[in-house]
């Protein structure tokens, strides 16, 4: 009994170190996020609910989003990157900063601390 127990509790205590040492999701470098998402080519972006956005960002700067379906408004404002991402500010609103993580082909979550807050796709 006492082989067993310690075989299982040493392939138990494997398993943990293993899941512990899996990779995270990686998070974008600033200057990926800039290539492939600020170029002035419109993408999609999906917001926590089931709002959806048509969103550009240009090469200078400035940003604008339409809504894709019923609900949400139109709105303009400008980006920079960050040390760790991008941040937006909004016609109106303060600037908030993100991280972009990837998150299945041609899909990203956008990150706000520990909490995605949108899913872009292209």
């Amino acid at each position: 009994m006492r082989a067993f127990l310690l075989v299982g509790g040493t392939a138990l205590l494997l398993a943990s170190q293993t899941a512990i040492a899996a990779p995270a999701a990686t998070t974008m470098a600033p200057s990926d996020i800039q290539a492939t998402f600020f170029t002035g080519t419109p993408f999609t972006a999906s917001a926590t609910g089931s709002l959806k956005y048509k969103m550009t960002f240009a090469a200078n700067g400035k940003m604008t989003r339409e809504p894709a379906g019923t609900g949400g408004s139109k709105s303009e404002g400008t980006w920079k990157l960050s040390k760790d991402g991008f941040c937006s500010t909004w016609k109106g609103s303060k600037a908030n900063c993100f991280r972009v993580v990837p998150a299945g082909e041609n899909k990203w979550s956008v990150m706000k601390g520990t909490t995605r807050v949108a899913t872009w796709e292209k």
